[in-house]
């Protein structure tokens, strides 16, 4: 009982939780519980995850901004090898941080978590020659059902921390990633002024 430690409301943005869960080393390694239900109920989590995911991404590699329109997510995420620069953008349209970003290093050194609530938007660009990068969700995946902001939205304007001797230009993107639209064009199909 009591294995993680729980910052919430990081960034000032509500619902936004940076969890470290206790380590234990010793000459032979470390272990940890990458989840535990009661501990998650004690901090005031309680949420139920339906699906794992796990990808692999080599080094400039940046993915997002996805979102599930009508299908959201609540994300636990990590990394269990290298490092990743992970981003969430509020798209919640009541909140007064809609539009706000936030970004943590996630390494497989500092093993910490972060707990994303649904209807943000949400990426990362990988910093190590490799980076393994774990989640879990509480809604299954809609392929009919993707969204997506374009990574370097002037009016976000996310600071993304770009592998040394990298520019934008090195970075490696999917096609969908490419295509995805603006925080502004997000706002006008659904009739919201900012």
């Amino acid at each position: 009982m009591g294995q993680i430690k729980v910052e919430k409301n990081v960034g000032g943005i509500e619902g936004l939780c940076v969890i470290e869960p206790a380590v234990h080393k010793d000459s032979r390694g470390y272990f940890m519980e990458t989840y535990n239900k009661r501990d998650m109920h004690d901090a005031g989590i309680d949420l139920d995850f339906v699906q794992d995911n796990q990808s692999c991404s080599t080094k400039g590699v940046l993915r997002g901004l996805h979102y599930q329109i009508n299908h959201p997510q609540d994300k636990l995420v990590r990394v269990i090898k290298g490092a990743v620069y992970d981003v969430v953008v509020d798209m919640r349209k009541e909140s007064p941080t809609f539009g706000k970003w936030y970004g943590i290093l996630l390494t497989e050194e500092n093993k910490k978590q972060f707990l994303i609530p649904k209807n943000f938007a949400h990426g990362f660009i990988v910093l190590s020659d490799i980076a393994e990068f774990c989640y879990k969700v509480t809604d299954f995946w809609y392929p009919n059902d993707e969204g997506g902001l374009i990574w370097n939205d002037a009016d976000i304007a996310v600071d993304w921390m770009m592998p040394e001797n990298m520019t934008a230009d090195d970075l490696e993107l999917s096609d969908k990633d490419r295509a995805n639209i603006t925080f502004r064009q997000y706002c006008e199909e659904r009739g919201i002024k900012i």
